[in-house]
């Protein structure tokens, strides 16, 4: 399922996509349900999954907010 929003990590504002399924995949970050995930923050991409890594979180802020959606959707 697609998931498109706005969420506040330490009074920044990330824009995020993500698409997560029921079951965990060896694809999933961590071989979980989260399958694809984008963050964008000021109009820079700060994270990126796609099957696999094309941008690790940049910085200890985009990791803050990696760490909101591996709790709840992987």
């Amino acid at each position: 399922m697609w998931r498109e929003g706005k969420i506040e990590v330490e009074n920044r504002t990330i824009h995020y996509w993500i698409k997560s399924f029921d079951l965990g995949s060896p694809y999933g970050i961590d071989e979980g349900r989260i399958s694809k995930l984008m963050f964008k923050r000021d109009g820079q991409i700060i994270a990126n999954f796609d099957r696999g890594w094309d941008i690790e979180p940049i910085d200890a802020n985009a990791q803050a907010a990696l760490e909101i959606f591996m709790k709840k959707y992987n």
